[in-house]
């Protein structure tokens, strides 16, 4: 299957470039899924038709499905969802209050990550294109692999494993005070379920033959460095961005002197955007007259993205993470676009590089050849961070 992650900053129009990706698909002959898994959805609106969680065929070969975290909480995840609410009724709020209190934050993201495994593993479609939340939240879904694998190493299966043990003998002191139970084995077990799904799920998504993102922006400041952000912490978490979307750019057709000086300006940060983002390829769709709502609108969009080029292609294979052997040392390149060298923080625990850049943190699981080996000194070349591994001094 291929996946292709269309993000961006809230309101750049990723939905509309993902359904008027997932029309071109479908008209090739792959069948083709458009999934939102924005909480905010949009997908219904732009196709114009009513979806669900569940697919609905928007034409042939294509599908497309809004992902309700309530219905996957209940289908997946019962019994958490039935402890969770057991326990905000015992504090006094009402059922339907407890119920939907029951969906603590994060799990949209990681429901979102379940899904795709779901997919991944029927293999029911051949493309899936994910219409995913604005950047900041996106990245956290790309992150939760990563982040989730280090607490649960480190405090959940310890934790599991005595709360099982205690359980026997400090339930019949504990629920009557606090008016409700301890969490039992099929509660404690469904995290951890939910982990290994997403652990595999980790593999395909840092593969970039079958999984890519494409950035979406408009030629405004902030949204150009917004994206430049993304892109660098996409990389750090090694999943790969083949193709920049640079959206409702004002036509030359546009002759009002009122839209002068914005036409200047857009022009100076579409220059900024294929220098900033080379070597990604960078394809330029106008501001349309008319909204894209339908399927009408829609195939303008994609005719002025695709043309007869097939969306599912990787445009470009980008190599974010990769080790570099020299006579006396080792040489671990990652892959940070744009990132100033002062704004990343390294540490290295046991087998594991600690990579810090603002608030988003990857700790790394070195290969055998750099695990024994200690950090000398690290310099950003080429937009390539390389940290020079080599043998502790003797003393």
């Amino acid at each position: 299957m291929r996946i292709i992650l269309m993000t961006g900053k809230g309101g750049v129009g990723k939905t509309s470039v993902a359904a008027a990706t997932g029309l071109r698909c479908a008209e090739l002959g792959y069948k083709t899924l458009v999934l939102s898994t924005d909480p905010a959805h949009s997908l219904a609106d732009s196709f114009d038709m009513e979806l669900s969680h569940e697919p609905r065929p928007v034409k042939e070969n294509l599908w497309g499905a809004e992902l309700d975290a309530l219905v996957e909480l209940a289908d997946n995840w019962g019994a958490v969802q039935r402890y969770i609410t057991q326990v905000l009724q015992a504090r006094g709020l009402e059922g339907v209050q407890a119920e939907e209190l029951a969906i603590l934050p994060g799990m949209d993201e990681i429901f979102g990550l379940v899904r795709m495994k779901r997919h991944y593993d029927e293999g029911e479609y051949d493309v899936l294109i994910v219409d995913s939340a604005p950047t900041g939240t996106a990245l956290r879904l790309l992150s939760i692999p990563e982040v989730g694998g280090w607490y649960m190493r480190r405090f959940y299966k310890p934790l599991q494993g005595i709360s099982v043990a205690l359980r026997p003998l400090v339930e019949p002191l504990f629920k009557p005070i606090a008016g409700f139970s301890l969490p039992d084995k099929e509660v404690m077990d469904a995290p951890y379920e939910f982990y290994t799904q997403i652990e595999e799920l980790e593999k395909v998504l840092t593969d970039s033959n079958k999984t890519t993102v494409r950035l979406v922006m408009n030629p405004e400041r902030m949204v150009i460095k917004e994206s430049l952000r993304a892109h660098a912490y996409l990389s750090l978490y090694n999943v790969a961005t083949d193709m920049v979307i640079a959206n409702r750019i004002l036509p030359d057709s546009v002759n009002d002197p009122f839209f002068q000086q914005w036409k200047e300006q857009q022009q100076q940060y579409k220059g900024e955007i294929h220098q900033n983002f080379s070597p990604l390829p960078v394809k330029e769709v106008p501001l349309y007259s008319q909204e894209m709502c339908g399927l009408d609108a829609l195939e303008r969009l994609k005719n002025t993205l695709y043309g007869d080029e097939d969306p599912s292609q990787v445009y470009y294979q980008e190599n974010t993470i990769r080790v570099v052997q020299q006579p006396d040392y080792y040489c671990l390149e990652l892959y940070l676009p744009g990132t100033p060298k002062d704004k990343i923080q390294l540490s290295k625990t046991g087998d594991e590089l600690n990579v810090r850049i603002g608030n988003h943190r990857r700790n790394l699981v070195l290969p055998q050849a750099l695990a024994a080996l200690q950090p000398s000194g690290a310099k950003m070349e080429d937009d390539y961070l390389k940290i020079k591994f080599a043998e502790a001094a003797r003393v």
